[in-house]
């Protein structure tokens, strides 16, 4: 199996959707196949995948062209990756879990910077140790009630304030429709607890919306 040097190589953008076959090939045989050297099956993966994997990561980041920089990030680590894949679980599931690592990671790293960037500007004086700073989110809410395009801007905002251990399932559960058991294999967790963090994070949301209804 060739080695990719750099993300060109993988050539994303000019990765096709799979073509309709009266038997589909599967993703364990894609992914074999790309173990063999086979671009065209992995291209056939990224076809599969590339949409639902950038959707996801842009309603976790609220971030598009960041969404999909770590979409592409996330195919290329299954590239090279390849030769430890586990058929234990769906291939969906796989590569879900490394979209959702990425994308929490590039949430962290935000607030860190976000953080270090408030801490700065808050530092009472030459010498002297910064304040403590709490930012909660002041702003005035829209009027949204008669509004779809702003109700679903307002919706992704709110979204946006959820800690990551809610917000991901949540995506996962109400935006890409995955089952409880599917949530539980891609964040390592048990059925049990994912459900309590969305019960948590719809909670959330409705109290966030309350204002705008």
């Amino acid at each position: 199996m060739r080695t990719l040097s750099s993300i060109e190589d993988l050539d994303f953008a000019a990765a096709r959707p799979a073509p309709i076959m009266v038997r589909p090939v599967s993703d364990h045989a894609l992914l074999q196949g790309t173990l063999a050297g086979d671009h065209d099956a992995f291209a056939e993966l990224v076809g599969r995948y590339r949409n639902q994997i950038t959707s996801y990561i842009y309603r976790m980041t609220n971030d598009y062209d960041g969404a999909v920089d770590l979409a592409q990030e996330t195919f290329l680590r299954v590239y090279r990756a390849a030769g430890r894949y586990q058929t234990t679980h769906a291939f969906s599931t796989y590569i879900y879990r490394i979209a959702t690592n990425l994308a929490i990671s590039e949430l962290r790293k935000r607030k860190r910077r976000r953080l270090v960037s408030l801490t700065g500007l808050l530092t009472s004086g030459e010498g002297q140790e910064p304040r403590d700073f709490d930012a909660p989110d002041e702003r005035p809410l829209q009027d949204i009630s008669l509004v779809d395009s702003e109700r679903r801007a307002v919706i992704k905002r709110a979204i946006a304030t959820l800690p990551d251990k809610y917000r991901a399932p949540l995506v996962l559960r109400d935006v890409e429709g995955k089952s409880y058991d599917e949530i539980a294999a891609i964040l390592r967790t048990s059925e049990g607890t994912v459900k309590s963090r969305i019960n948590r994070a719809r909670n959330f949301l409705r109290d966030k919306m309350r204002n705008y209804l």
